[in-house]
């Protein structure tokens, strides 16, 4: 039997959400959304280490509260509002000072993912030796066969996709009869460090789907999300993972 590969959880904490202003660091039922992030990778037990990458010191300080490792704060140049993942994740990875087989993106912003979504999303990739990475999607609820396109105007408009060869335009016709659709949330992402270097992405060329239930793939974009999910755990409809350690004394 072949070991198990080595696996390094990555959780991203930049200090500059526009939408949300602190979000990563925003409290939810006592605690920062970071702690749950990290007591959720803790927790799996499948990480030999738990780095949380942020640009802020007062970030380093609450995500060490919680048990996470902050090796280096990262440069300013990767944590602007546009900076796309792939450059703090190929900048972090060789600074950790050992290889790792796998990295995990484990996000502040999903506070519903628990430690066993990421158990069985690592399950499934090892079982997917073809794929480079999984990602977690769930079924479109506005599918993109009733979508639109204004002309330059704004007087008419066209299907987003081509529908043409259609009997009946999936404009037209009922959802469940359309083909099934399913759009990328950020519960989960793994991959083989691999393909960082050889595909300058963070996920490959070859994705395997880890389709998530419930509020599993609830991600706090707006304020709007984080009303809803204190709505959520106040109204017992969703669960936290639980935090075994005090809440970060003073405003994180």
């Amino acid at each position: 039997m072949s070991p198990t590969p080595s696996a390094v959880a990555l959780i991203g904490a930049r200090a500059g959400s526009e939408r949300v202003p602190g979000k990563n660091v925003r409290r939810l039922a006592g605690h920062p959304l970071l702690a749950y992030a990290i007591e959720t990778a803790r927790q799996s037990d499948v990480f030999e280490r738990i780095v949380v990458s942020t640009d802020s010191e007062r970030i380093a300080q609450v995500a060490r509260w919680y048990g996470a490792e902050v090796p280096f704060l990262r440069p300013a140049e990767y944590a602007t509002s546009t900076s796309p993942d792939i450059e703090w994740i190929a900048w972090t990875l060789p600074r950790l000072e050992e290889h790792f087989d796998l990295f995990a993106v484990v996000r502040a912003t999903n506070p519903f993912r628990g430690p066993d979504v990421i158990r069985r999303g690592l399950a499934q990739l090892l079982a997917t030796p073809e794929a480079d990475s999984i990602r977690a999607v769930e079924r479109v609820k506005q599918h993109p066969g009733k979508m639109w396109v204004l002309d330059e105007l704004g007087r008419l408009m066209r299907p987003l996709l081509d529908q043409s060869h259609l009997d009946v335009a999936w404009h037209a016709g009922q959802y469940q009869a359309l083909p099934p659709v399913y759009v990328q949330n950020s519960a989960l992402e793994i991959a083989w460090t691999r393909v960082v270097a050889a595909t300058g992405t963070r996920e490959g060329r070859m994705l395997a789907p880890y389709l998530t239930e419930g509020y599993e793939g609830l991600n706090i974009d707006e304020e709007d999300d984080f009303a809803r999910a204190e709505e959520l755990v106040s109204e017992g409809r969703a669960s936290l993972v639980s935090v075994n350690r005090e809440p970060y004394p003073g405003e994180p």
